[in-house]
């Protein structure tokens, strides 16, 4: 899992004083970008010099509390699925004073040349990335016991 805390600015909230909900799609962005961060170069150098994509292809939202002007979340990543060529993301947002959950997104992206616009398999130390921070599931109590 990977961490970013991150201020809620003015800009972001609406007439009530909390966060416009289409705003946490663009928290869960860059909390994407510093997800890649330990890759040479980043995010940027990802799309800019290697020009591979991460484009979107669905994204889910649920909302739980509301989160306030001056407020922080801490966005925490981490990965729920891994594939040839797609991931999906988890970004769970929680109000960094009280630990309250406000809003957790699953965002699943696709790997893609961003000169032929077509989905192509993932780097490896993409794969390495998202593999280290992909969520293990849990055995229910009692699997793999006997009868």
């Amino acid at each position: 899992m990977v961490s970013l805390d991150r201020p809620i600015k003015f800009e972001d909230v609406d007439a009530a004083n909390i966060v416009f909900f289409a705003r946490f799609l663009s928290y869960a962005h860059e909390a994407m970008e510093r997800f890649f961060a330990p890759l040479e170069g980043g995010y940027a150098r990802l799309i800019l010099e290697r020009r591979i994509g991460l484009p979107a292809v669905r994204v889910e939202a649920d909302y739980a509390a509301p989160a306030r002007y001056g407020e922080t979340l801490r966005i925490e990543t981490s990965v729920v699925h891994l594939g040839r060529r797609s991931a999906t993301f988890r970004y769970r947002m929680v109000r960094a004073h009280d630990g309250v959950l406000s809003a957790e997104l699953r965002h699943t992206v696709v790997t893609t040349d961003l000169v032929q616009l077509v989905s192509v398999p993932m780097p490896d130390d993409v794969r390495a990335l998202l593999s280290a921070h992909l969520e293990r599931e849990q055995a229910p109590a009692g699997a793999g016991q006997q009868a």
